[in-house]
């Protein structure tokens, strides 16, 4: 990412080369660090999210990044290590000017939060699994070029998929529902809000066989302003513990349950046949059941055999009457 404590390639270099001349120690650098450092804060780009909330969206993935893991490693039948590499801030045209052109940026809705969230897909990452799934090694072209109709047809399958494992990471927080809309290759053209408005982005480091890159989401602040007072670890915690079980509860459930309807039948008997008797019934015939005409019946709740009833009338209708409470299909032995 582009940032204001992050060095550039060209800044590494310099540097590597002064240690090497002896322009600059690595005593000097010790001391340094030992001096009191103060921390630059820009007020032009405050920061919008805590430590906290940043701790937790950074547990939220891990979890996106296990689940994806685990559908790329079964469909792509290859090596596929992910995991988070850091959880950021900063201002949206930061974002967009450390992404490479061309890419792999997925527009997505995540309802009911308002607003829009890129996942965006380093060209190196999904070019390995386009060679792939179409029967390759899994080698990505040396040089990225922006997608074909087949080829962002397969990716569009590939990235529903990894957003139902961000529907199962996020309900721990709040059910969210992500649909996928444009699929943009130039980070110019993936306008979700304005430049300046601060953005959450969680990177993560992904390897797929030999191929390596890296997978941004990026969640604007305003999509993120309705809930975050849930992004707490306190809360996150708390939504993982069991609920007490109070006797209030208990009074409500039995309630519930003894308005729910249930089958009752009164079973008159059985009798074994052969097919061939079967076949020639007819009108007239009679039927021998194996229970007697004096005998008690079976009073079956749902498929289980509950009490024994003899049958009657009441007031002009059939009717049993309750002889026996049979203890098989008891809560005891369930």
């Amino acid at each position: 990412m582009a940032g204001s404590d992050v060095l550039s390639q060209a800044e590494i270099d310099e540097l590597l080369s002064a240690l090497s001349t002896g322009i600059v120690s690595a005593e000097e650098i010790k001391s340094e660090q030992k001096e009191r450092k103060i921390k630059v804060y820009d007020f032009k780009r405050p920061d919008k999210f805590s430590k906290d909330q940043i701790r937790t969206l950074y547990m939220l993935h891990e979890n996106f990044a296990r689940l994806i893991n685990t559908y790329l490693s079964a469909h792509l039948r290859t090596l596929v290590h992910i995991n988070v590499a850091s959880v950021d801030q900063l201002t949206y045209e930061e974002f967009i000017r450390s992404l490479p052109n061309p890419s792999v940026i997925s527009i997505f809705q995540m309802p009911p939060l308002k607003g829009n969230v890129i996942l965006e897909l380093n060209p190196n990452i999904v070019f390995a699994v386009i060679d792939r799934l179409f029967g390759g090694t899994g080698v990505a072209p040396v040089k990225p070029r922006p997608l074909t109709d087949i080829e962002e047809a397969i990716i569009r399958r590939v990235l529903a998929k990894m957003l139902e494992g961000f529907q199962e990471a996020w309900k721990q927080v709040v059910a969210v529902e992500p649909r996928i809309g444009a699929i943009e290759t130039n980070p110019q053209f993936a306008q979700i809000v304005p430049p300046s408005d601060m953005v959450v982005i969680i990177t993560l480091q992904a390897k797929i066989g030999q191929a390596e890159g890296l997978i941004n989401v990026c969640i604007p602040y305003l999509v993120l302003e309705p809930i975050m007072s849930k992004l707490t670890t306190t809360f996150w915690v708390a939504l993982g513990t069991t609920k007490q079980v109070t006797q209030e509860n208990i009074t409500t459930l039995q309630r519930k349950l003894q308005r729910t309807s249930v089958p009752v039948i009164v079973e008159l008997g059985r009798a074994t046949v052969t097919v061939q008797d079967l076949l020639d019934l007819a009108v007239g015939d009679v039927l021998q059941l194996e229970s007697r005409f004096d005998g008690e019946l079976s009073v079956i709740i749902g498929q289980r055999e509950k009490f024994k009833c003899k049958p009657g009338l009441v007031g002009g209708k059939v009717a049993v009457q309750i002889t026996e409470v049979m203890l098989k299909g008891d809560e005891n032995d369930e």
